[in-house]
Order: C-alpha cells, then sequence, then structure tokens
C-alpha cells in the first residue's frame, strides 16, 4: 500500500508532506509525492495552451523536486505530476491506481496557523474519497517521530458508522495507543446567569457518565472480535467547539480521527456537521475514515 500526499506548487506548501513522511514511519508505506496539474479533457490541438501546460508543468515539476529533496533521506518518497481535468480527480485517480491507503492532503492558506481549513478542493475530496483523508494543520512542521496516539471522537452520526471499531483496527495495525473524546458544547445560557453553573455541571457530568457507558458497551463487543489494548476514555467540555476541543490534552504524535457522516453513500468518507467543527479547531492532524464496513 501507498500514502498519497497532495502538494500545492502554487503554494509551495510542505505540511502535506510532512504529515505523509510521519504517517510513513508509522505504516512503512511508500509515499508518492504529488502535483495535480489541471487541463482541458479531452486534449485540445492549441500550441498556446500546449505551451503554457509545458511551462507550468516545469515549474510545478521542479518546485515538487525542491520540495522532496528536504524530506528525510531514509524514506522511500516518489515525485509525480499529473495532468486531469481537476485537482480532486487527479488525487481519486491517482488512489485508485496506486492501491492508495490513506491521503495527506493540507489546509486552506486562508485558515489559521496551526488549524485546518478546508478549501474547495479538500470540501469536494471528503465527499468523494473511498480512502481515509488526512489533514495537515497549515504550517504543520517535519516531526522526527511517527503516529503515536489515535484519538477518536465518540458521538453522534459516528456512533452509526462505526467509527470505535474503525480506530481501534487502525491503532492495532499502526501500534498506537487509542483513546476515545466525546465532546460536548455547554449551553451558552450557564455564562449569563439564566441557569445556575451547578445545574450545568450536574447535566454535563450525567452526559459523560452515559457516554461513558456507551463507550465501555461497544468496546466490549468489540474486544470478542479482535484484541483490543487499554483505552483512554475522555469528556472534552466547553462553552463552543474551540473550548471543548481545547479542554482535553493533545501531545506531539498525536491524530485525531473523525468518522463520517450518516449521509456517507457507501464507503466514501462525508463530514457531518459537528465533525467539520471539530475539524476546524483540532492543533493536530485530522483523519477522517470511511464507513466502517463491519
Amino acid at each position: 500500500m501507498t500514502i498519497l500526499a497532495a502538494f500545492s506548487a502554487s503554494r509551495h506548501s510542505s505540511a502535506p508532506l510532512n504529515l505523509a513522511v510521519q504517517l510513513a514511519r508509522t505504516t512503512g508505506e511508500e509515499v508518492i509525492a504529488a502535483a495535480v496539474l489541471e487541463r482541458s479533457w479531452p486534449p485540445r490541438d492549441d500550441p498556446v495552451e500546449a505551451e503554457y501546460l509545458d511551462h507550468v508543468r516545469a515549474q510545478a515539476t521542479q518546485a515538487l523536486q525542491r520540495a522532496v529533496a528536504v524530506l528525510p533521506i531514509d524514506l522511500d518518497v516518489t515525485p509525480v505530476v499529473h495532468e486531469s481535468t481537476s485537482i480532486p480527480t487527479g488525487l481519486i485517480d491517482l488512489a485508485n491506481a496506486n492501491r492508495v491507503s490513506v491521503v495527506s492532503v493540507g489546509s486552506s492558506s486562508s485558515g489559521m496557523l496551526g488549524r485546518i481549513t478546508l478549501g474547495s478542493v479538500t470540501e469536494r475530496l471528503v465527499h468523494t474519497a473511498r480512502v481515509p483523508v488526512a489533514f495537515a494543520p497549515r504550517g504543520y512542521p517535519q516531526a522526527e517521530g511517527r503516529i503515536r496516539r489515535l484519538t477518536a471522537a465518540y458521538g453522534g452520526e459516528a456512533d452509526v458508522n462505526g467509527l470505535i471499531p474503525a480506530t481501534a483496527k487502525l491503532a492495532a495495525a499502526w501500534s498506537a495507543k487509542l483513546r476515545i473524546v466525546s465532546f460536548t458544547v455547554r449551553h451558552t445560557a450557564a455564562f449569563y446567569g439564566r441557569i445556575e453553573s451547578s445545574a450545568e455541571d450536574l447535566v454535563v457530568q450525567q452526559w459523560a457518565r452515559r457516554t461513558y457507558d456507551e463507550i465501555s458497551k461497544q468496546l466490549n463487543a468489540i474486544r470478542d472480535r479482535m484484541a483490543v489494548a487499554e483505552v483512554d476514555v475522555a469528556v472534552g467540555a466547553g462553552h463552543d467547539w474551540n473550548a471543548a476541543v481545547q479542554s482535553v490534552q493533545w501531545e506531539a504524535g498525536d491524530m485525531l480521527v473523525l468518522g463520517s457522516g450518516a449521509a456517507s453513500p457507501g464507503a466514501q468518507v462525508f463530514l457531518g456537521s459537528a465533525a467539520a467543527k471539530i475539524l476546524r479547531h483540532s492543533p493536530v492532524p485530522v483523519m477522517i475514515a470511511p464507513r466502517y464496513p463491519g
């Protein structure tokens, strides 16, 4: 299997390559670093367009080679310049042709440094890809180590699509620790005096106990089918999604795993509304997994 890293020759962002290298250290897989050029299809016999594409192809090749040259030399990274009608289509074509296990992409350049913002390419990719899509936060640097812990964001639509068994299976394959976190946003009225904060705390505590019980039941059912090591379970609560996500501890080597929404067609990835909010505030790389077939 292969890891596909999407490289933007126009933005010269190496964040997806850096995340792909970290994934490769974790899985032992090879990396394809791909720059996709958009062109009309079928190709037209237009000398002006041909000259322009030759220029763009040369520029993309040089930028990609420079980005690959500074990656660790102990990893197998193959640069590829691919032409397609669109960047998402080109990435999906490459994923299908190379038995790709995960596609690594970056954040939109309009997003905050250290956070993930979807752009037009990644927005379409998360609604059409049939393999997991991993997002590198904007400016994500090279990391010395591997992915050491996977955190499954449990709750809502993720329950329907089997996020816990999917993440448990992945953690076992990657020899990574497994953590399950459920996020909740506390009622804003509690911060304006209309609801007693103690009453709100009690509601959150009761919800947390129910969540722990539900996760324990799922873990017990999973252990009947596969070996699952010790699992950490946590609850993240705050007055908004950013506060809820930041209320749990994050470390280097962490990756957050989000499940596909209930609207996910078949094995495709599909970002649900809650998952999209969590993704925007994650300080670590995020992977969106397709619906678990089990």
